[in-house]
C-alpha cells in the first residue's frame, strides 16, 4: 500500500510545482494578473522599436569645428542604425540629451556623435563639452529614428549648422547609390560648419553643394533653393527655428517636408484646455493629479521617478508615453499623425477633459 500511496504524493507535488511555475510566469506577463496582460509599455521609444541601455568607451574625441566636439564610443555588436537616427547620452550629472549620429550605419563596433557648446543653453551641452573625455564610460540608450531617409526621386536638404550631423550620413548613402540630391548649408562662418570639408568632396561633382557663411554672404536664399523642384522631391531641413520657418514658408506645394529639430519651436505651449485633471498610471495603480499649469512628467515623476524624460519642451521624444484613455491635447512638434491617436509627450501634453489613463 505504501507504493502507491507514495506515487500519489509525488504526482500531486509535481503538479503543484508546474502550477505554481506556470503562476509565476502569468504574474511576470501581467503585474495586473488576472486581468489581461497590457502590451509593453513604450517609455519614451518608438512602439516599433524597442531599445536598451548599455555602457559605451569614450576612444576618440576630436573638434571638428569652432565650439563643436565629435565623440567616438565604442562597443560590441552595437545595432545598426540608419541615417537620421540619434542616440540618448546619460550625462554624469543624470542629464539625458540626444545627439544624431553622424558616423558610418555599417560600423557595429562604434557609434560617432557631435554636439556644439550652447551658450546659455540648459547645460547638456556644456556637460559634454567639459565632462566627457577618453577613457570614460557613459551609458546610452537607442538608437532611434524619427528622421529616417526615405525614397523619392531627388532630394533637397537645407541645412543649418550642427543640423548637418544627421543629414552627413544620408549624403554618404545618397552619394554612394548616384542619387539625385543638392544641399543649402549654412552657418555662422566657415569654421563653425563641422564637416564641411567631407560635405564639399560628396558634392564636388555636380555642384550638387551651396555654402553659404553668414559672415561672408548673409542669409542663404531658402526660397531660390526651393524653386522649381520636380514633382517627388523630398525635401529635408535641420537646424535653428528661423531657417526651419523660412523652409516651411517657401516649400512649393505638394512636396513633402521633412524636420529634425534640436530645440522646441516658437509660440506659447499655454491655451485652451490647460486647466486641472487626473492621470491614472494603470499599471502602478496610482492616480495623480495635474494641476493648472503644472506638466504631466512634473505630476507623473513625482509618484515615478523611474520615467525618463530629457527636453521638456516636447521635441525629443524621450517622455513619449501610451494612453490607453482619454482626450489628449496635443502641444508637441514631434509626433506624426498616426501615432497621436494612442500616445502623447508627457512633458508639454496634456488633457483635453478631467482624466487620462497612460501604460504607466
Amino acid at each position: 500500500m505504501a507504493l502507491p500511496r507514495l506515487r500519489t504524493v509525488a504526482l500531486v507535488s509535481a503538479a503543484a510545482l508546474l502550477t505554481r511555475r506556470a503562476l509565476k510566469r502569468r504574474i511576470a506577463r501581467s503585474p495586473l494578473w488576472p486581468l489581461p496582460a497590457l502590451p509593453e509599455p513604450v517609455s519614451g521609444h518608438s512602439e516599433r522599436r524597442a531599445t536598451s541601455a548599455r555602457r559605451l568607451l569614450i576612444t576618440g574625441r576630436s573638434e571638428v569645428a569652432d565650439g563643436v566636439v565629435q565623440l567616438r564610443l565604442e562597443g560590441a555588436g552595437l545595432p545598426r542604425w540608419e541615417p537620421g537616427a540619434h542616440l540618448d547620452l546619460v550625462l554624469p550629472s543624470g542629464l539625458v540629451r540626444q545627439y544624431s549620429l553622424c558616423g558610418d550605419p555599417d560600423d557595429t563596433g562604434a557609434y560617432t556623435v557631435a554636439a556644439r557648446l550652447v551658450e546659455g543653453g540648459r547645460g547638456g551641452s556644456r556637460e559634454v563639452h567639459e565632462q566627457l573625455r577618453e577613457g570614460l564610460e557613459i551609458e546610452v540608450r537607442g538608437p532611434r529614428n524619427r528622421f529616417p531617409l526615405t525614397e523619392a526621386g531627388a532630394y533637397v536638404f537645407v541645412v543649418g549648422g550642427i543640423g548637418i550631423t544627421p543629414v552627413l550620413p544620408m549624403l554618404r548613402s545618397l552619394a554612394a547609390a548616384g542619387a539625385d540630391w543638392r544641399l543649402l548649408y549654412g552657418g555662422q562662418s566657415r569654421g563653425s560648419m563641422p564637416f564641411l570639408a567631407e560635405i564639399e568632396r560628396l558634392g564636388a561633382d555636380g555642384d550638387r553643394v551651396t555654402v553659404v557663411a553668414q559672415d561672408e554672404a548673409g542669409h542663404p536664399d531658402v526660397a531660390a533653393a526651393l524653386g522649381g523642384l520636380a514633382p517627388g522631391t523630398a525635401v529635408y531641413c535641420c537646424g535653428p527655428g528661423p531657417l526651419m520657418d523660412a523652409v516651411a514658408a517657401a516649400l512649393p506645394e505638394g512636396l513633402p517636408l521633412r524636420l529634425e529639430r534640436f530645440s522646441a519651436a516658437t509660440g506659447d505651449a499655454a491655451g485652451p484646455g490647460s486647466g486641472a485633471f487626473e492621470v491614472e498610471l494603470r499599471r502602478s495603480g496610482r492616480t495623480v493629479p495635474v494641476a493648472a499649469g503644472q506638466s504631466v512628467l512634473a505630476a507623473v515623476r513625482a509618484a515615478a521617478p523611474h520615467v525618463a524624460y530629457s527636453c521638456e519642451q516636447g521635441f525629443c521624444g524621450t517622455c513619449r508615453q501610451r494612453v490607453l484613455e482619454g482626450e489628449i491635447d496635443h502641444r508637441d512638434d514631434l509626433l506624426p499623425d498616426d501615432e497621436r491617436g494612442g500616445s502623447m509627450l508627457i512633458c508639454v501634453s496634456r488633457c483635453r477633459g478631467g482624466r487620462l489613463v497612460l501604460d504607466l
